[in-house]
């Protein structure tokens, strides 16, 4: 498919014209991304353009190398392109500086890295709680707060203990407390169900959907996983570092 054709099919606006819609949470324009230098360097993402709107479940997929996860750093501020643009409810987010980005970052953004994150020393509450203590909660009412959301992913039990006392499927639940607990405009899950059996994957992922997703906020995830497919409106599909097609309802677009 053209790609002008594969751009529109995605969602995207056109570089350089009108500002984008008030239904897009994301849009990324032609966004490139090398590692390394030399006869070493690589491309992960080559002129990757589409958009992500609001109220919706948007899905990324492709084999291991594809560079979906670098396009999760690009669009949530902790990887800069080396071309193209990135705007986040309108804003261009590599046009602010580092700590513009830090506090837009937290501020509009809920993250679930693949490896979890968790600090060491903190409890498992207090893990939960950071996002909270951070926006400046009483630490009585950010404790309260986690608790909740620790029920919710069924780890109430865990509260007290420290993240080396969780099995990998109960760290992956505490990373995806963490990250809604402050209930953000935009949640980004990199393999939200990687470590978690099929069933409560299904709830966690349904659960994020129905607390979460409304007409303000959009959610992006990266997955392997196909037993949660259905909770997706649209997937995106990945390939050496280009979006090879855009899944909508029964219909693929694409190559």
């Amino acid at each position: 498919m053209a790609q002008d054709s594969l751009a529109n099919a995605v969602g995207t606006a056109s570089p350089g014209g009108e500002s984008p819609a008030t239904r897009d949470a994301i849009v990324v324009e032609r966004v490139s991304k090398w590692f390394g230098a030399g006869p070493a360097r690589t491309r992960a993402l080559q002129n990757v353009s589409f958009s992500a709107r609001f109220g919706e479940m948007l899905y990324i997929v492709g084999p291991s190398g594809s560079g979906k996860t670098t396009l999760l750093s690009v669009i949530s501020g902790i990887l800069r392109p080396d071309e193209g643009r990135v705007l986040v409810k309108g804003q261009a987010i590599w046009d602010m500086s580092a700590d513009q980005i830090a506090e837009f970052r937290l501020q509009t953004i809920g993250f679930v890295f693949q490896d979890y994150h968790l600090f060491p020393r903190l409890t498992t509450a207090e893990n939960v709680a950071i996002p909270l203590i951070l926006r400046r909660r009483a630490w009585n009412d950010a404790i309260a707060e986690a608790m909740r959301y620790l029920r919710i992913v069924g780890l109430a039990d865990r509260a007290d203990l420290p993240p080396m006392k969780l099995s990998g499927g109960e760290q992956q639940r505490v990373a995806i407390a963490r990250a809604i607990v402050s209930q953000p405009d935009l949640l980004i899950l990199d393999e939200p169900t990687a470590s978690l059996d099929g069933e409560t994957g299904r709830a966690i992922v349904d659960f994020v959907r129905k607390e979460i997703l409304d007409q303000t906020r959009s959610i992006v995830i990266v997955t392997h996983d196909a037993r949660i497919d259905e909770f997706a409106n649209r997937i995106l599909r990945m390939e050496d570092g280009q979006i090879k097609g855009v899944q909508d309802g029964d219909s693929i677009v694409g190559d």
